[in-house]
């Protein structure tokens, strides 16, 4: 059941659905990993979410920096070779393809998830293309997704695997993603939110 719900929020993504919500009020949150998550997919991690409008969840991991290069995953070298951050496991869904995290004054033209105010989730090609062929813009590169079917998060949430948070950017782009999973275990343990995983997320 988990793969199936995989899947069908790749679908959701891939489709460009996501290209809907790029006019969209900010719709993220984090999703912080209880101790007791056990999952080797996300055990200790940090996921920043937002909600397709269907009501399934989609996002990236990100505190799991890995040591491949760009270059060796894409086949534009030269244009990879520019990236100089380190890609990030964003998940376990289409392991293979890019995943973009990146600020934006206005939508972009290409399909993108809006996730916070100026901050834009997306696996479109084109806006691949435009990051990497740009300079001075903040952005960060991911391998695969995160992703869950309608109440499935509602289902794990109530199995408390779970912690939900505001998400931040300054958090997102911290320069070392080591230790920020403790960090925000202890904040969420101070001021947990209660979010149903079916409902828009507050604001």
């Amino acid at each position: 059941m988990r793969w199936r719900a995989l899947l069908v929020a790749a679908a959701i993504a891939v489709a460009g659905a996501a290209s809907a919500q790029q006019n969209d009020a900010a719709n993220g949150l984090f999703l912080v990993a209880k101790p007791g998550l056990l999952d080797p997919n996300f055990r200790q991690t940090v996921v920043l979410v937002t909600q397709a409008q269907d009501f399934s969840t989609v996002g990236v991991i990100i505190n799991r920096p890995t040591n491949v290069k760009l270059e060796d995953v894409l086949r534009d070298r030269a244009a990879a070779a520019r990236y100089r951050d380190a890609l990030f496991q964003g998940g376990p869904v289409m392991p293979q393809v890019i995943i973009s995290l990146f600020r934006s004054d206005s939508p972009p033209q290409a399909a993108a998830f809006h996730v916070l105010k100026d901050l834009y989730l997306s696996l479109h090609p084109e806006n691949l293309q435009m990051l990497l062929a740009s300079e001075g813009r903040r952005y960060r590169l991911y391998a695969g997704f995160s992703g869950w079917a309608p109440r499935q998060l509602q289902s794990e949430m109530q199995r408390e695997g779970w912690y939900v948070l505001p998400a931040d950017v300054e958090t997102v782009f911290r320069d070392s993603m080591e230790g920020v999973w403790q960090e925000l275990v202890h904040r969420a343990e101070k001021r947990p939110i209660a979010w149903q995983p079916d409902f828009a997320p507050p604001k």
